[in-house]
């Protein structure tokens, strides 16, 4: 599938609004950013210089995004919920966030709860790269 530019930034965007929730930037998150970025087309410098500045940077607009297409959506909702879980925690602000983006996009709130139920249940959720973008490039 072809994603958009603007799907592409906003992806990443939206990634960068999930790490950023818990006013926490740990490792794993800065991996996932990372290797999301890569896949997405990002230059090392920008995404590089986005994770050094990411917790200082008050520029970042946490509106829920809108992504051009529902597959798009559900793979980043997805991907946020798992970067969400990768400090072994679940914020509320990062699951309240990823929610609103989910009712943004259109889609019902009972498949957002049952990935959300999956993400919790789930002990290694993480471990290699199993990532939802993955099935769409």
């Amino acid at each position: 599938m072809h994603i958009p530019i603007k799907d592409r930034s906003s992806y990443l965007k939206g990634l960068l609004v999930v790490a950023k929730k818990d006013n926490e930037l740990h490792e794993r998150e800065k991996d996932i950013i990372r290797e999301i970025a890569k896949s997405l087309g990002f230059s090392p410098t920008f995404y590089e210089y986005t994770i050094k500045n990411l917790l200082s940077n008050e520029y970042i607009n946490d509106d829920p995004i809108i992504f051009s297409d529902k597959m798009i959506a559900k793979s980043f909702i997805i991907d946020g919920l798992r970067m969400a879980k990768s400090d072994n925690k679940l914020d509320d602000n990062e699951i309240s966030w990823l929610r609103d983006t989910t009712l943004a996009n259109g889609m019902d709130t009972k498949w957002f709860e049952q990935k959300l139920k999956e993400t919790k249940s789930s002990p290694r959720l993480l471990e290699g790269t199993e990532f939802a973008l993955y099935n769409l490039i």
